[in-house]
């Protein structure tokens, strides 16, 4: 029963990009970034050198046998337990992926390694990348992002704007507000200047929802962030809740499926439901096994509990 996915999991509702089948190609929290909001924890290996760290086939097997199965997805996202960037077959898996399925492929990144070509021509395989932008300066992005030590806004803001010159295809810019760390006038300002530079298609703001890795993050209330949203232009938006944008695309889901999406992040009983199209009590049997089994912890935050596998 506790058979999961290797590389795959969901379909999730994203807030972004609606109903989404994840692509995990690098181990746990290995990423070029700590950020003190990060859903899924601390980073453990904070790296910038890229690895060979899937086998490519075995990644496009594990789709095929999925798309036999029945899919209903809006996008296949490369995303998950890290920085996707930092695995050096990114276009390998992305050409593989076009050449089996119709379905559109995003790449989530924090962006900090498009200073690389090689990266630049990985990510421009894909339909839409969503890279993340949550400082306006040097102090902030330390404050916010922990990167790197080889890693500075100024290299990080170089290579959107070399992506952005080189890709045809969406860019869709993500803004996370900490509360007084970036929400400031003068932050909010330079934040501005260089998403102006930069020229995302959309601008996405996002605020703490979930646990984090830091626990006294704050989020924002719904007013400010619109608030923020109309001071950035026209091209932003606040990302709604995902269960608003899920338009009742239901698929069948099992334990190894639900086991799946709380490795990769904490999730309320309303977003198993949502997100595998079971009933609330269904998922509720699934968590109350996996919790008695000690796989599965509960986090509160907001009044509301999460689910998170170990």
């Amino acid at each position: 029963m506790t058979e999961e996915k290797k590389y795959l999991f969901g379909p999730v509702p994203s807030r972004r990009l609606g109903l989404s089948l994840g692509v995990d190609i690098v181990p746990f929290k290995t990423c070029t970034l700590d950020c003190i909001y990060c859903q899924i924890g601390k980073t453990s290996e904070k790296t910038i050198e890229r690895k060979d760290y899937v086998v490519v086939e075995a990644v496009l097997e594990e789709l095929k046998d999925r798309l036999a199965q029945g899919l209903t997805a809006d996008f296949i996202t490369i995303s998950g337990s890290g920085e996707p960037t930092l695995n050096s077959q990114l276009g390998q898996i992305i050409d593989g992926i076009k050449k089996i399925t119709d379905i559109p492929v995003a790449v989530l990144t924090n962006g900090t390694l498009l200073t690389d070509k090689s990266v630049r021509a990985d990510c421009a395989k894909a339909d839409v990348v969503v890279p993340s932008l949550d400082a306006g300066d040097q102090q902030t992005f330390q404050k916010i992002n922990r990167p790197h030590r080889d890693i500075s806004i100024e290299k990080l803001v170089d290579g959107l704007c070399a992506f952005r010159d080189e890709f045809s295809g969406q860019i869709w810019l993500e803004v996370f507000l900490v509360e007084g760390i970036n929400t400031d006038a003068n932050q909010i300002a330079k934040i501005k200047t260089i998403i102006e530079r930069i020229s995302p298609d959309k601008v996405h703001l996002n605020t703490a929802v979930r646990p984090t890795a830091e626990k006294d993050v704050k989020r924002l209330d719904a007013e400010k962030l619109q608030a923020v949203a109309v001071q950035l232009g026209q091209r932003c938006e606040v990302v709604a809740d995902f269960a608003l944008l899920y338009d009742g695309k239901h698929i069948e889901g099992g334990a190894k499926d639900v086991l799946s999406m709380l490795k990769r992040r904490p999730c309320s009983l309303n977003d198993i439901s949502s997100g595998l199209g079971i009933r609330r009590d269904v998922a509720l049997k699934y968590v109350t096994y996996f919790q008695q089994q000690g796989v599965v912890d509960t986090v509160e935050r907001d009044g509301t509990t999460f689910f998170k596998a170990d």
